[in-house]
């Protein structure tokens, strides 16, 4: 399974690399457009771009990390890497979310907004196209190797595409009469950088932390319940090992159980939720049923 793992990671590493290549190309292409067309809504989507080369960067510094094997200080391997990374790039993004967003009410403050011209909204909706292509690859590859820092990158992606085509609405109304329409249309755009900071933010602070999907806890709960011999459930819990599930559980059987067959059932449970429920390793550790109704 570890051999599978690690070559998902190595799989994911070319979403990655494609983000990072497409966000250099079009942020440098849309940042030139926008100073020469005097765009604030094209130079904001610019500087998006600019963080998500940032974040894309640190999924693959993840990725890479991850695969490295246990070593003599890190036993359970490198899993947490992505989680780190993502934090990082949270920081950095919401940064310059910030900057984008006090430019551009600094701009409407001192009316010092002009009508870009509508070149910019051209290439605002052909860098949207592009972004939807690169979401959508993404997105297939995430779900055939079942990567979550991958998906979230395809998630970013399409965000990406519908924050230019906002940029060109906010190019095009200007057109109309309305030049503050593209400043206000900038910092919107800031809003969602910081926006998408904040999200990255508490996903890799709530798995770095353990926290864990009670649903999921649920549904472990329901498929132990349902194995014969186990009389009850006394504590179960979950935590993420980069996109690896773990799982503690406790579980009450008779007490004149023979201990051989009490092995045997902890090995069903372990094997139920590994191959039914995805789950990468299971620790089981068994007490007596009386055990458990005491509070034990």
């Amino acid at each position: 399974m570890d051999e599978q793992k690690y070559k998902n990671l190595k799989i994911g590493e070319k979403g990655a690399k494609l983000s990072i290549i497409v966000y250099i190309i079009l942020s440098v292409f849309k940042l030139t457009v926008a100073y020469m067309t005097n765009s604030a809504a094209l130079k904001a989507d610019g500087l998006n771009n600019v963080t998500d080369i940032i974040a894309s960067i640190a999924v693959l510094v993840g990725l890479r990390i991850s695969q490295r094997p246990p070593d003599k200080d890190h036993k359970y391997g490198h899993w947490k890497s992505e989680a780190i990374a993502s934090l990082i790039a949270a920081f950095i993004m919401f940064a310059v979310g910030a900057e984008v967003i006090i430019g551009a009410f600094s701009s409407l403050v001192n009316q010092t907004s002009e009508a870009p011209n509508a070149i910019a909204g051209y290439v605002a909706l052909l860098a949207a196209a592009i972004m939807f292509v690169v979401s959508t690859y993404n997105q297939k590859l995430a779900k055939s190797i079942d990567s979550k820092s991958l998906y979230a990158v395809a998630m970013d992606n399409r965000s990406d595409a519908l924050v230019s085509i906002g940029a060109a609405i906010g190019i095009f109304g200007s057109q109309l009469g309305l030049p503050w329409l593209d400043t206000v249309t900038a910092v919107i755009v800031g809003c969602l950088i910081v926006k998408t900071a904040w999200e990255i933010f508490r996903d890799s602070t709530h798995q770095l932390t353990d926290g864990f999907d009670e649903d999921k806890i649920e549904e472990y709960e329901n498929a132990i319940h349902a194995i014969e011999g186990v009389k009850e459930i006394k504590e179960i819990k979950g935590r993420l090992y980069g996109n690896n599930i773990v799982v503690d559980v406790i579980i009450c059987v008779e007490g004149t159980m023979d201990i051989n067959l009490a092995h045997d059932l902890a090995t069903l449970v372990e094997k139920e939720l590994i191959e039914n429920h995805h789950v990468y390793d299971v620790h089981v550790h068994v007490e007596p049923h009386e055990t458990c109704e005491d509070g034990g």
